[in-house]
């Protein structure tokens, strides 16, 4: 069985590959495009917690100077074990 998986990874001049993240839900992914699109437009940080084990914050300076790239990936069942994102937990606090 083949699925999607969606990529996201901002990439910046001096630090590097900030974030780099698979999401297996496509409605999780579409929310986390909005959160990043939504924070430059309005020059916020971009800051995350998924509640467990996942924290991002990316101060808008270095938000905007980034280069952002998202991709659609096709894998297969066995992939998905081994590939669960972290913003994508199966519970929060």
């Amino acid at each position: 069985m083949k699925l999607s998986q969606y990529i996201i990874k901002i990439n910046h001049e001096k630090f590097g590959v900030i974030l780099n993240e698979t999401f297996l839900n496509a409605t999780q992914f579409k929310l986390f495009l909005k959160m990043v699109q939504g924070c430059i437009e309005l020059k916020n940080d971009l800051t995350f917690f998924n509640g467990t084990d996942f924290l991002v914050h990316i101060p808008f300076k270095y938000l905007v100077d980034s280069i952002i790239l998202t991709s659609v990936e096709n894998y297969s069942l066995t992939d998905h074990y081994h590939n669960k994102s972290k913003i994508e937990a199966l519970e929060t606090k």
